[in-house]
């Protein structure tokens, strides 16, 4: 998974203007983060259509307020720079239901 900061962008809305991208929104000291952070490789590969973007929240304060991420660690969908899906809450997250809501979101 790429960095936000990897881009050298300052402009999240250029970076995702074209193509499917989910942005996986974490913090350093959040352990419901450290939890769900082993199965993002496979989670990865198994949406592998997606360019996967983490954003260190406590370092993208800005976009996080914009999006409305009060809560970590949180996975929006964004397609063609369009929001299709938001999985935001403060809540643990399993690979399952990460899993679902992705499914959820693409199979519309």
């Amino acid at each position: 998974m790429k960095a936000f900061e990897d881009y050298n962008e300052k402009d999240w809305h250029k970076v995702t203007a074209e193509g499917k991208y989910i942005l996986f929104f974490y913090a350093d000291w959040c352990p419901d983060c450290k939890f769900i952070e082993p199965k993002l490789p496979e989670l990865e590969k198994e949406y592998s259509d997606f360019d996967w973007i983490g954003f260190n929240r406590d370092n993208n304060m800005e976009i996080a307020q914009e999006l409305g991420i009060m809560g970590i660690p949180s996975f929006v969908v964004i397609e063609n720079g369009k929001e299709i899906g938001r999985l935001v809450n403060k809540d643990r997250k399993t690979k399952e239901e990460v899993e679902t809501f992705i499914n959820s979101v693409i199979n519309k």
